[in-house]
Parts: structure tokens; C-alpha cells; sequence
């Protein structure tokens, strides 16, 4: 296992990619165990809660979120249900030194194939719901700062 780059969203390069919709996974492979691997590898590292493929530079669908005892691999996740509203606070590991107000569904439903291709569905609410719909997002090319409705740096939300 590896630990991989994190692009970041200042990079102008990394940024083309981020912005990137990515593709859907034909088959399971030991390349996408490896990936997968190396993703839960960084995740760790990183000390964040969630990461999709393309901010470690791989336009595929797959993303993992681990949140205490819910750990989800997800390869062609799409969201098949959501209700309700929830607004709260969101940062990036692909976007680090900045975090902004983002309205999102206070409950969603995912469809996804695990990492040996069997097709499963994962509920969350509160914050694993947010976790869902942003790394789905980085999917399709969409950082959580496109809506966000205000955006913080850490010293403004020490001071609040």
C-alpha cells in the first residue's frame, strides 16, 4: 500500500483534474483493489473522513468515507434517495486552509458496488449524509466551495 498525492485545489493543475468528471469503472480488478488500498492508506494519513478517486488523481468512481465504525468502499456510487435539509460547516482535503457553509440533504441513500462488485445500498444522516454527497460530488467534478455560501479561513472560525 501507498500513501498518494492529495491534489490541491490552488494547484492549477491539480485543479483541471479536480474539475474533471470522472468515469464510471468497467470492471473490478486488482488495480482497483490496489487503488482502494491505497485510498483507505491516505485517507488515514490525511486524517480526513472521506476521499474520491480524482484527488488522488484517478477520473474513476470510487470513493471511500470511514466515520468512526461506518466504513464504506463505493465504485460507481450514485445517490438514489435524499430528503430533508441540513446546513453546516464543510472542508476539503483537496481544498485545505479554507471551510464554507454548505447546504445538503439530511438524509441520503447510495447505491454502490463494494470492492468484489456486489452491489450493496448505505443510509446516513447528519454527517455521514454529508459525506456521501460531497465525495459523490468530487465525481462529477464539483467542490464543496461551488456551494458553499460563505467560506471561512481557520482563524475566522476560531473567532465565531
Amino acid at each position: 500500500m501507498a500513501v498518494l498525492n492529495i491534489l490541491k485545489e490552488q494547484n492549477p493543475q491539480d485543479n483541471e483534474t479536480l474539475r474533471k468528471k470522472s468515469r464510471p469503472v468497467d470492471g473490478i480488478t486488482p488495480r482497483i483493489h490496489t487503488l482502494l488500498d491505497d485510498m483507505h492508506e491516505t485517507l488515514v494519513k490525511a486524517e480526513g473522513i472521506g476521499l474520491a478517486a480524482p484527488q488522488v488523481g484517478v477520473l474513476r468512481r470510487i470513493v471511500i468515507v470511514e466515520i468512526g465504525e461506518d466504513k464504506f468502499e463505493m465504485i460507481n456510487p450514485e445517490i438514489i434517495e435524499s430528503s430533508g435539509e441540513q446546513e453546516e460547516i464543510e472542508g476539503c482535503l483537496s481544498v485545505p486552509d479554507l471551510a464554507g457553509l454548505v447546504k445538503r440533504p439530511a438524509y441520503v441513500k447510495v447505491r454502490a458496488l463494494d470492492r468484489n462488485g456486489k452491489e450493496y445500498t448505505a443510509e446516513g444522516t447528519g454527517l455521514l449524509a454529508r459525506c456521501f454527497c460531497h465525495e459523490l460530488d468530487h465525481l462529477d467534478g464539483v467542490l464543496y466551495i461551488d456551494k458553499a455560501e460563505e467560506t471561512y479561513t481557520p482563524d475566522e472560525l476560531e473567532e465565531e
